[in-house]
């Protein structure tokens, strides 16, 4: 399952390009620029009890990422796994305003396998910082140098290393 962050994903986005050439379900958000947490949380918790708990990868681009720490935290449910990519630190100077209930953030360790992918150079999220979130949600880091947000505006389309990443983390044959 896709789930995009702020703003959702646009049509050049590499996960709308998987979602399209995949056929992954994307989570869709109520309001994507302003969002609750609570209410971000629960469309997520609804749309993986509807697909079968066990069943479910994650795939979360940064805002997703910690609205998907923060889903594990309230509801513990035994997913397959979660690919974080470009976690933002909603705490940090950096990041948008609009948000309600992300911070602070959050630092459980997932009760499922996952592995961040963050930049040397993202704006929104410090190399120590997602260092600490990968260390706390007990998840393997991979580092991308130089790779900005990891979206669009930082050169990322199809992201063809990604669904390799994504292989890695789910033992699934992709197409």
């Amino acid at each position: 399952m896709i789930l995009p962050g702020l703003g959702n994903s646009g049509e050049g986005h590499w996960q709308t390009l998987w979602q399209k050439q995949y056929g992954f379900r994307r989570i869709e958000q109520e309001n994507w620029d302003t969002p609750e947490r609570t209410d971000w949380v629960e469309v997520l918790d609804e749309m993986v009890f509807k697909a079968g708990s066990s069943e479910v990868l994650l795939v979360g681009h940064s805002l997703a990422c910690v609205t998907i720490a923060y889903w594990a935290e309230k509801y513990k449910r035994p997913i397959k796994g979660a690919l974080l990519v470009a976690p933002s630190d909603t705490e940090a100077t950096t990041y948008p305003e609009g948000t309600t209930g992300f911070v602070p953030m959050p630092l459980s360790t997932l009760p499922f396998p996952s592995l961040v992918v963050a930049s040397t150079n993202d704006y929104y999220v410090t190399p120590e910082r997602a260092q600490l979130f990968a260390d706390s949600w007990g998840s393997e880091l991979v580092w991308l140098p130089d790779a900005g947000h990891i979206n669009v505006a930082s050169g990322y389309g199809p992201w063809l290393d990604g669904i390799e990443l994504l292989k890695k983390l789910s033992g699934l044959s992709m197409k």
